[in-house]
């Protein structure tokens, strides 16, 4: 239950990803946008990564706050994400409130929905930094992988009921009350659904607050910060160094993939498989979002089922360096010592997911009918479960090995140290509801760290010093590739799709000054050169995931 509440935060902030991801693209193309201009909107991903999460990351670090270091920017983020959802719900409206002329509000109604998405992708990423780093402070080095996997469940979870609730008709199901159009009930959903999942994480989780910092560090100006943020980049430990690489790689392939997918697959079922009355809909932008929400449910079935299975059956990284302790029954001892003989560790989980990515993303210029598209989709499931939880475990192991008090790296680099409210050794198995809190009160979650002697053998405690700005770090590898990913697509797109989507962007003919895209079923699927693509790029993924191996 305490692993549940840490992260339950993440259900909403997945639930609100998937909502992006699956409408936004197709919403863009129905307000005339084309496809390399949509894909230039989506620069607002990586660039909000690049800048909100080592800043958040350096800023919580060093917080003093009696509200702790990760909440503040956990609440106050996703109050803004809820507003700017409704703004970009509602644009239309909102700015034919102020305007009149019908092309002046075209204009207006795409610069209000871009300046949207980026408010909603800058304010996400501070809380997504927020959520992440809460996991990493709060649990010590043996329970990183359990933490991580917590994360990739809930996170499954959230994409599961995003894309859920995506594949349901809400505006014959609620009627207009809560806007009439898919798209506008989705954003209500969503704001209200991150506000209650961070809202619960935030009550139950109680941080330590940090008391004592290096002066140094403790305020740290905008230049100093980002020059910090850039000194511990170019000298990261090597294997935080290895991991960065392994998402660089792997994260040009995910990035068309999270972004384009549903579309994807909506684009073609429009093209090969759907009936004249589908084709002919007044929400076009419904139907397709609906249909892509149905494959990355399926998607999202078998992440959730991976996130839960895959924990049992690979070894932990810390697993590996000690023996089988267990003692089963001496009937049991020869088949369990066996299979945990035969168990495969996390790194070469990791190292077949790329692979498995890569197979399934250099078959889709050859797709031509729904199931297929489906089934592929289906298959990116076990990789992306991998790939939401072996970084932030390998990640959270070397954070923990890097900021303990004897790390040739911490000092080194002058790193921050701290001092601890809590010093009281209660394992996180023992703790207890606060006996003095009001009978109705929910439980509290209390999660504290061991204080052990370096030389003891009790649990390796994690304080979570330097979480923020080495996951910022591991974000900036993240979002990187987006920004090549992004000016691939916009290359490819410019290519094999320059006109206006032709089904959402208007009839035969021009939008505006522009001639609208091919007919359905003329020429390749830009979208699937994008996904082939990032295939190619998982490969140098695997590649460098095998070489982690070997780093010392």
């Amino acid at each position: 239950m305490r692993m549940a509440l840490l992260t339950f935060s993440l259900i909403g902030l997945q639930f609100t990803w998937g909502i992006e991801m699956t409408y936004c693209t197709p919403y863009l193309l129905q307000l005339g946008l084309t496809k390399s201009r949509t894909s230039m909107v989506w620069i607002a991903g990586p660039l909000s990564g690049l800048i909100m999460q080592p800043l958040v990351g350096v800023i919580a670090d060093n917080s003093k706050s009696k509200w702790g270091r990760r909440r503040p920017f956990m609440i106050g983020g996703s109050v803004v994400v809820a507003f700017c959802l409704l703004v970009l719900g509602w644009t239309a409206e909102i700015v034919g409130v102020f305007v009149t002329n019908t092309d002046t509000k075209a204009i207006w109604t795409i610069a209000l929905a871009v300046l949207s998405i980026y408010a909603v992708d800058f304010a996400i990423n501070a809380v997504q930094s927020a959520c992440r780093s809460l996991i990493i402070d709060t649990l010590p080095v043996e329970q990183q992988q359990l933490g991580s996997a917590w994360a990739s469940r809930m996170a499954g979870i959230g994409h599961l009921i995003g894309y859920g609730i995506g594949t349901i008709d809400l505006v014959k199901m609620f009627g207009k009350s809560f806007g009439d159009t898919q798209f506008k009930q989705l954003t209500v959903i969503a704001a209200l659904a991150l506000l209650f999942a961070v809202a619960v994480t935030s009550y139950t989780v109680q941080e330590r607050i940090l008391i004592s910092a290096k002066d140094s560090d403790a305020n740290l100006g905008t230049s100093q910060m980002v020059m910090k943020i850039f000194n511990a980049t170019m000298h990261l430990p090597r294997r935080i160094q290895a991991i960065c690489w392994i998402q660089f790689w792997a994260w040009i392939g995910w990035f068309p993939f999270l972004f384009y997918s549903p579309t994807w697959v909506g684009e073609t079922y429009f093209r090969y498989s759907a009936p004249d009355t589908i084709k002919d809909s007044a929400d076009k932008l419904g139907e397709i979002g609906r249909i892509g929400s149905l494959a990355l449910v399926i998607f999202s079935v078998v992440t959730f089922s991976g996130s839960v299975v895959l924990p049992m059956v690979v070894k932990s990284p810390e697993d590996e360096k000690r023996p089988f302790t267990p003692r089963p029954l001496p009937v049991l001892a020869p088949f369990l010592n066996a299979v945990y003989k035969h168990k495969p560790d996390l790194l070469t989980a990791w190292l077949i997911s790329h692979l498995v990515f890569a197979a399934a993303m250099s078959l889709t210029p050859f797709v031509q009918s729904l199931r297929f598209a489906t089934i592929l989709i289906a298959m990116c499931g076990m990789p992306w479960a991998l790939a939401s939880w072996a970084p932030f475990t390998f990640i959270g192991v070397e954070i923990n090995r890097a900021t303990s008090p004897s790390s040739p790296s911490l000092l080194a680099h002058n790193l921050p140290s701290y001092n601890r409210l809590s010093t009281d050794p209660i394992p996180l198995s023992s703790l207890a509801v606060d006996i003095d809190s009001p009978p109705s009160s929910p439980q509290i979650l209390r999660l504290h760290h061991l204080d052990r002697d370096l030389n003891s053998p009790a649990p390796t405690a994690s304080t979570g010093e330097t979480a923020g700005i080495y996951l910022g770090i591991l974000n900036l590898f993240t979002t990187l590739p987006q920004f090549v990913g992004t000016f691939i697509s916009m290359i490819v797109f410019a290519i094999f799709e320059p006109g206006p989507h032709r089904e959402l962007a208007g009839q035969d003919g021009e939008v505006g000054n522009e001639v609208v895209g091919k007919a359905q079923g003329e020429g390749i699927n830009a979208i699937s050169v994008c996904l082939f693509i990032g295939a190619l790029s998982s490969l140098g993924a695997a590649y460098a995931t095998r070489r982690f191996k070997y780093v010392r």
